[in-house]
């Protein structure tokens, strides 16, 4: 080894000895005691325990977020993957962490990129909670002359903000929802992995999704070689993310840089989910209109059918409008497309819309979340509640930041109900709220768990009740009944549908879905199908029950 060169700052010795000599200037006592007593605030005799709790007596913090916060200090050198489950806090987690860094003089610059309906959240989060004073970015804001900055991916990797933030030296970088860099030939990893950067979080509650390669892409933003090079970790171990759980090396060498709790291994405090089925009966009426949609099998497509009478059994206006749109896109349809909107004009007031004002007027007043699929039905649903004399705000993906917050507050200060679309299944925060209406149910259970993630996560101080409204004889009654009811995904495989699937070798489970009912002849052999896909999943899930500690702390 080559003999290191050691230079002597002699500067400040000579300065020192001529102010001596001199007799000053000096800085004033009280000045210099001032400036004693605060470096002894942040010197530490060891890296151990948590400092920022003596700040911040006014958060109450679950065991696992404090587990988590020390081992990603002591254990992990701040740079880890935190991957709890929806609603586990993540977020305090993080700012925690943060706040730790901070107040031991380690961290003064920080980037924190999130996704853009999350910018403002993020921002009041670490501003109230942490006391850490977080800016939003605005347009003319100069990259250099904010310490703690948030921003969403979009305007970070776009020039001229990109070349600007690539020429900071970022002592804190934080990535939410950092499944979404689990390619490594995309922009957003190249970007993220570029960023100068000494601690490092990355956050997402699904650190592998479908190939294992994904972790690997993940970890080597953290520590670039931590898990070899790409080509030799692909050559010893695949693509199979069953590998995780069956090499004992390569599950030790994940756990030094990532933290997984669940809800079953967190005592997620006695918050209990209530989950309830209500079963409703169409009217004479509707169940006519429902048949003569479902006989159209020789002029209407499978899946355009499947489509309407789902839209049929959400209300009346989300089915008229798409035979309507129909029409107008193809006339020759008109001849027997006419007389189902003509059926439909004459039905009365949808029975599923009359079961939610009841199902609202029995929580006494309390907040409640209403969600559907469609547009049509979140407007008919705001008219129908304000008929009934319910006050009720929308939320859809449609709103801006700006109008999303006031949509939020309305709801809080306000309405007693909030009538959203499937944007509000991601990333608004709703603990102020603990009943939950599931107007229609998703194809996809995973949306179902966000949207329930809204109400029942940390912060959450009462039971969570979640109502899950179906049709009976429907396509709603086959999903309820075969999907969700038969496998218990409410309960226990929503955890694991992920890897589940990607063991079936199944991408998209809605898009198993649409396949089945676009290629069944009959309402019975889709029943028969998903049935099938049903008894598949659930003997999967048991076979792999232990997975989830796979992932483990």
């Amino acid at each position: 080894m080559d003999q290191i060169d050691i230079k002597h700052d002699k500067d400040f010795i000579n300065k020192l000895e001529t102010r001596l000599n001199q007799e000053g200037p000096f800085a004033a006592w009280d000045l210099f005691q001032m400036n004693y007593h605060a470096a002894q605030t942040t010197m530490s005799p060891s890296f151990n325990g948590l400092k920022a709790l003596e700040y911040l007596p006014h958060m109450a913090f679950m065991d696992h977020q404090l587990s988590s916060a020390k081992q990603v200090i002591e254990d992990m050198n701040g740079r880890a993957i935190l991957a709890d489950e929806v609603g586990l806090g993540k977020t305090i987690e993080a700012g925690l962490i943060l706040k730790e860094y901070m107040l031991r003089g380690l961290v003064k610059k920080a980037l924190i990129i999130v996704p853009a309906s999350l910018v403002n959240q993020w921002a009041k989060e670490l501003n109230e909670k942490f006391y850490i004073p977080a800016v939003t970015f605005r347009k003319t804001y100069p990259w250099d002359q904010f310490d703690v900055i948030i921003t969403s991916m979009d305007t970070a990797k776009r020039s001229p903000h990109r070349e600007q933030i690539l020429e900071q030296d970022y002592d804190f970088l934080l990535v939410d929802e950092a499944h979404k860099l689990k390619n490594h030939k995309t922009k957003n990893y190249a970007f993220v992995k570029s960023l100068k950067k000494k601690y490092c979080l990355l956050l997402t509650a699904t650190p592998v999704q479908n190939r294992l390669v994904e972790i690997f892409n993940l970890v080597s933003i953290l520590k670039p070689g931590h898990l070899g090079d790409y080509d030799s970790f692909l050559k010893q171990y695949g693509k199979d993310r069953k590998k995780l759980g069956q090499d004992g090396y390569l599950k030790q060498l994940i756990q030094k840089v990532m933290i997984r709790n669940t809800r079953q291994t967190a005592t997620f405090d006695h918050i209990k989910r209530n989950i309830e089925t209500v079963w409703i009966d169409f009217t004479d009426e509707e169940h006519s209109v429902y048949s003569e949609l479902e006989n159209m099998t020789e002029t209407l497509p499978a899946f355009s059918k499947i489509t309407l009478l789902r839209e049929l059994c959400s209300s009346r206006e989300a089915c008229y409008l798409s035979l309507k749109k129909m029409m107008t896109e193809d006339q020759t349809k008109e001849q027997w497309i006419k007389p189902v909107t003509e059926a439909i004009e004459q039905l009365p007031q949808h029975t599923k819309a009359a079961k939610v004002v009841e199902l609202i007027n029995k929580t006494g007043g309390e907040k409640v979340i209403v969600f559907t699929e469609y547009r049509a039905t979140q407007f008919y649903l705001q008219w129908y509640l304000k008929e009934n004399g319910i006050t009720s705000v929308p939320y859809r993906g449609g709103f801006n930041k700006g109008k999303k917050d006031w949509m939020k507050q309305l709801f809080e200060n306000h309405a007693q109900v909030l009538i959203a679309t499937e944007a509000g299944g991601e990333g608004i925060n709703l603990q102020f709220c603990n009943h939950l209406i599931n107007y229609d149910l998703p194809w996809n259970p995973m949306r179902l768990e966000q949207r329930i993630g809204r109400i029942h996560r940390y912060g959450q101080k009462r039971d969570v009740h979640i109502y899950n409204v179906a049709v009976r004889d429907t396509v709603e009654e086959h999903i309820m009944t075969l999907l969700y009811e038969k496998i218990n995904l409410f309960e226990q495989v929503i955890g694991n549908l992920d890897s589940i699937l990607a063991e079936l070798d199944i991408s998209d489970i809605e898009s198993e879905i649409q396949s089945i009912f676009s290629e069944s002849a009959s309402a019975g052999e889709a029943k028969i199908k998903l049935n099938n896909l049903s008894s598949v999943i659930k003997m999967t899930h048991d076979e792999t029950m232990q997975e989830e500690q796979h992932y483990g702390n």
